[in-house]
């Protein structure tokens, strides 16, 4: 990974470690060259910055989708909340205003495209097949549900779904990243390719899910 991006995703306002993001950064260049990559799940963009460089690397693209309004965990009074992200107008979370500035000084604005909604309302919508999935949006059972089964349809075979934050032991993290990666395991139409830290890599093997 260059090293003027691997500096800026370092430094950049979010939850990814380096052996994660390192890791997320070469399944991207595997994957990448298969299709678009597609990330739900964008927050402040340090994940979309290992992602954009290996859009650019391979000459592929990087969708990231999120609303930007905050997940559970990150809202008042939840453990990972950032006041500095409240919009005071109307006392919301607002993580756009950073991404942008974030994935600008980055340079990766040609190579990384942002939605701003709703994932399930935009993979009602989205026809796209993809190379790789990365999904890190919302980690309780309903938002991990609805991404699986909105945007994973959509991997090509020997494309890659990939899910963060997955804890087999209940003692290191919350369970429904884990829930929907069995499932998705379960399906038949995935098998793991991948493991580093909390990060699963799923290669497309068949239909099914």
């Amino acid at each position: 990974m260059p090293s003027e991006l691997l500096y800026a995703a370092k430094h950049a306002k979010g939850f990814m470690p380096l052996e994660e993001g390192l890791a997320l950064f070469e399944t991207a260049c595997r994957y990448g060259k298969l299709g678009p990559i597609c990330e739900i799940g964008t927050y402040c963009g340090k994940s979309a910055i290992y992602l954009g460089a290996a859009a650019r690397q391979t000459g592929s693209v990087v969708i990231t989708v999120d609303h930007h309004r905050g997940s559970e965990e990150i809202q008042p009074g939840w453990a990972h909340h950032d006041p500095t992200l409240v919009d005071p107008r109307f006392g919301k979370m607002d993580s756009l205003p950073t991404f942008r500035s974030t994935i600008a000084a980055a340079g990766l604005e040609d190579e990384v495209i942002a939605i701003v909604g709703r994932s399930d309302q935009v993979a009602a919508l989205w026809n796209a097949p993809l190379g790789m999935l990365f999904i890190d949006g919302g980690h309780s059972d309903d938002p991990v549900t609805r991404d699986y089964e909105g945007w994973a349809p959509h991997v090509v075979t020997g494309g890659a779904l990939v899910f963060h934050d997955v804890f087999p032991d209940p003692a290191d993290g919350g369970q429904a990243p884990y829930r929907v990666y069995r499932r998705a395991l379960e399906s038949g139409a995935f098998a793991e390719a991948a493991v580093a830290g909390s990060l699963r890599v799923l290669e497309r093997i068949g239909p099914g899910i």
